[in-house]
């Protein structure tokens, strides 16, 4: 099982630099990164909430389920 993580995607879409969606849903750029690059191994639903409300997506946009 592998899920995907489309940060990257969705910042481009909506122009916005990962320093500006760190400092608008109030976490570290450095846990940002690790969501960026699928390292993370959990995501607290507040987190997801938060990205979602500033990036104006749905959690499937951000998190995709691929079969391996």
């Amino acid at each position: 099982m592998s899920i995907i993580v489309n940060l990257d995607v969705m910042l481009a879409k909506r122009k916005m630099s990962s320093g500006e969606l760190a400092a608008r849903i109030g976490i570290t750029q450095a846990n940002l990164s690790i969501l960026k690059t699928g390292k993370a191994r959990a995501i607290r639903f507040s987190t997801l909430n938060a990205i979602c409300q500033a990036l104006d997506c749905q959690p499937a946009d951000i998190l995709e389920y691929r079969e391996e």
